[in-house]
């Protein structure tokens, strides 16, 4: 099998380690391997142990390689996250030359738009063109062939700490792989998740990771704003187990099995609690662990809130919010997140296309599967972009081999 056809998505969280492998076909594209490892050596997404990252990556690689049959692969798409990261809108204009728009006019429009001040420990990670305006027509998504003598742009800069960039893409080398692109995963969820007409209609997406909860706000097919909030499914854990005074992996499988967020339960339904080595099981009951998770659910929830309203994006979310991630299957976390957001609230779940299994179809699995298609798109971008330019050239060189027929002849 050709490494060119060969795509590969990487998805490094707090408590997981998620790889695809996948082919790419005529019409779309084809998993051939999954391999998952718990994830050791990260913190709300940044990386603070290398080797422990590295070992869990090069797991969850070996796992998917051996699922898939291969033996080697080359590069990986790469997703981040981490409170580290920091997004914003920004703007530029240029007047056009020739009065017909083309693709180097959009380039130079987008680089006056990235031209801003950023510290030096930071670097940007994407430039996502919003809208174009061409002289006084705005809402524009392709100027490229219209006619103007203005061009402006809007763009949503996402932007991280290079040492923590660096640290990422260090372990995954490490690992064995390059990482041939770095994309954030906010953006890879949406793609997996998001259907067309709810990106238009305006919408909000709500990943709820391990570490983090990744937020990313759309209207009209762009990304009007994205952001990382320090708060995710293991701060719901961890409550649990300081409430209950349990170990952390009896907290994980109570909120699992038995978690909630709304106290529905009657005070005299109790579950079994294993607690500390050497201390006897207990008691407990359900409304209390309702309690303890609903708190920490309402937390997250008012944090978005504020987020929106402070963004003054309230009134563009027709769509309501999508809540995926593998820390949205807490039971009722919808409905707590409808009371508080005060808008339409649904758990979302990967769309399905080649080789995925009904196991794959989970929110926890939104970002990896986001990554493959973010990467596939990407690459046929290229390729049309390759096209092009060898059209072009192949007219450059019959054009030239005319002229020079027409000088021999006259």
């Amino acid at each position: 099998m050709s490494t060119k056809s060969v795509i590969v998505a990487l998805d490094i969280g707090t408590t997981k380690v998620c790889t695809l492998i996948a082919q790419k076909t005529s019409k779309s594209l084809e998993i051939l391997g999954v391999g998952s490892h718990p994830s050791y050596g990260l913190k709300k997404g940044s990386v603070v142990n290398i080797e422990k990252t590295v070992e869990s990556i090069r797991s969850s690689i070996e796992e998917a390689k051996l699922m898939a049959g291969i033996e080697e692969l080359d590069s990986a798409t790469v997703g981040i996250a981490g409170n580290h990261i920091y997004c914003f809108n920004s703007s530029g204009v240029v007047p056009v030359k020739n009065k017909e728009i083309s693709q180097a006019d959009v380039e130079r429009v987008i680089e006056a738009a990235k031209a801003v001040l950023i510290p030096s420990d930071r670097e940007i990670i994407h430039v996502i063109p919003q809208e174009f305006k061409v002289d006084n027509t705005s809402g524009i998504k392709n100027p490229v062939g219209m006619c103007g003598s203005r061009l402006e742009v809007n763009v949503h800069i996402v932007t991280g700490k290079t040492p923590l960039i660096h640290n990422l893409v260090k372990c995954v080398e490490q690992a064995g792989l390059s990482a041939n692109s770095i994309i954030l995963q906010p953006i890879a969820s949406s793609r997996s998740v998001l259907t067309t007409e709810e990106k238009e209609l305006g919408v909000v997406l709500i990943d709820i990771g391990g570490g983090t909860t990744d937020v990313a706000v759309w209207k009209e097919g762009s990304l009007l704003h994205s952001q990382i909030i320090p708060l995710g499914g293991n701060h719901f854990t961890n409550d649990l187990a300081v409430a209950l005074k349990i170990p952390h992996n009896e907290a994980e499988r109570i909120k699992l099995t038995n978690g909630t967020v709304m106290d529905q339960a009657t005070s005299d339904t109790y579950i079994t609690v294993q607690g500390l080595s050497g201390t006897k099981p207990r008691e407990v009951p359900l409304n209390f662990i309702a309690e303890v998770l609903g708190s920490r659910a309402e937390e997250l929830f008012q944090v978005v809130r504020e987020l929106i309203n402070e963004k003054n994006l309230h009134n563009e979310i027709t769509g309501g919010y999508v809540l995926t991630g593998g820390g949205a299957l807490i039971k009722n976390l919808s409905e707590l997140a409808e009371y508080h957001l005060e808008k339409p609230v649904k758990l979302g779940y990967p769309q399905a296309f080649g080789g995925m299994t009904t196991a794959m179809q989970h929110p926890k699995f939104s970002t990896v599967l986001g990554l493959l298609q973010e990467s596939n798109h990407v690459s046929h971008a290229h390729t049309r972009d390759e096209k092009v330019e060898d059209e072009i050239d192949m007219f450059d060189k019959l054009g030239r081999s005319l002229k020079n027929v027409f000088r021999e002849i006259f």
